[in-house]
């Protein structure tokens, strides 16, 4: 499985910007995909994904701001990312991932850099 993230580039703060992840290979399902970010100098931390019923999860930090969603035709998932704030300035990763499956693939990161 291969994941290529890409829509990242500096946005000012309150703008927007969206995300693409496709995915290649023996794949499964998109309700195992989801969004990381890792901020320079921490761990990278969830931010969104599906669960395995197709319905969504949030991080409190992105809720009511960033919207996930799916295209299975395109085999690809998308993070629409509003009201950009200068602490979202982070790398942005897709990953799939599910013990089922054994399975655990990460795309290279995107950078999202929100600055004035």
């Amino acid at each position: 499985v291969q994941l290529q993230a890409s829509g990242g580039g500096l946005v000012q703060p309150g703008g927007s910007l969206n995300l693409s992840c496709t995915a290649s290979g023996n794949f499964v399902s998109l309700n195992y995909m989801s969004w990381f970010r890792r901020i320079p100098g921490n761990s990278r931390q969830l931010v969104a994904k599906f669960t395995n019923t197709g319905n969504t999860y949030y991080a409190e930090f992105v809720k009511d701001r960033f919207t996930i969603s799916q295209d299975n035709a395109k085999k690809a998932i998308y993070l629409q990312m509003d009201s950009l704030k200068p602490e979202d300035t982070a790398v942005y990763y897709c990953r799939v991932a599910s013990v089922e499956y054994g399975m655990d693939y990460w795309g290279k990161g995107t950078l999202v850099t929100v600055s004035s």
